[in-house]
């Protein structure tokens, strides 16, 4: 009999022990959880650009320079420099008075915005990338192989004197760029960017960095951006491949500052 009563209070002392060391394994899962940092919430909204108005028929047919005087052959039914682009006020995002234009983009500078076929520019002697397409009102490019030109162009005495495809992915930035002000043009400010032999969520992304924020594109397209402050803004847009590493290809990453401005007749 004692010896049966002993082997029942071993038992009695090994589940409470058991019962202890689960009580004290539960309390460590719990002060764990507690105390693993949270996920950091996005202080941006990137979301992307409602469908704009489409232009199939616009044609950037060719590009000329020389003795300092771009000249292009832009062809379309519907897609008319200086014309708004119907949808223009349904989109919330800043928009040009002049209507529709070229963005011409030369190596790593801030595309110019040209509202006339024919115009001059000063470019050095040498060698030097240039993007041309035709964009929206509202800035957004057309997205489709007739819409632009791409090169790399030999210049000397201010006329091209020779060109060549470009042949490796490249990643040019387009918008945000310069200054908006008032409520309509900062609140939902638009990204758009305009690859070259990348296909953008196949083969390559965009990391998209925020001052200091990144977010990783997939989808060739424009894209919102809410919740940017007034001030100065950076972004960085650079090429990644699929396992998320820089492409090792000329002007890449690009870095743009923009300015966001209250509208002080708003404000009173």
């Amino acid at each position: 009999m004692r010896i049966l009563t002993f082997l029942l209070a071993l038992c009695l002392l090994a589940s409470c022990a058991s019962d202890t060391a689960k009580t004290a394994e539960k309390k460590m899962d719990d002060t764990a959880a507690t105390t693993t940092p949270p996920k950091k919430e996005m202080r941006y909204i990137v979301t992307p650009f409602s469908n704009a108005y489409d232009y199939t028929d616009a044609n950037m047919a060719d590009m000329k320079y020389k003795s300092g005087t771009f000249n292009f052959d832009v062809k379309g039914d519907k897609y008319k420099l200086g014309q708004q682009t119907p949808d223009a006020a349904q989109k919330m995002c800043a928009n040009s008075a002049k209507g529709q234009h070229i963005h011409l983009i030369v190596n790593n500078e801030p595309y110019m915005a040209k509202y006339t076929p024919t115009f001059d520019v000063d470019l050095p002697d040498g060698d030097h990338f240039i993007l041309a397409f035709l964009s929206r009102s509202y800035h957004e490019s057309i997205k489709t192989p007739q819409a632009h030109k791409a090169v790399k162009a030999t210049v000397a005495n201010k006329s091209i004197t020779g060109t060549t495809p470009l042949t490796q992915p490249m990643l040019f930035y387009s918008r945000p760029k310069g200054t908006y002000v008032g409520a309509a043009d900062t609140k939902k400010v638009m990204l758009d960017f305009y690859p070259i032999n990348a296909s953008i969520g196949t083969d390559f992304m965009v990391k998209a960095d925020i001052n200091g924020e990144t977010h990783t594109l997939y989808k060739w397209q424009p894209y919102y951006i809410e919740g940017l402050p007034m001030g100065e803004n950076k972004i960085t847009l650079t090429l990644v491949d699929k396992a998320g590493k820089a492409v090792d290809t000329p002007l890449n990453p690009v870095t743009r500052t923009f300015t966001l401005k209250p509208d002080i007749k708003e404000a009173n």
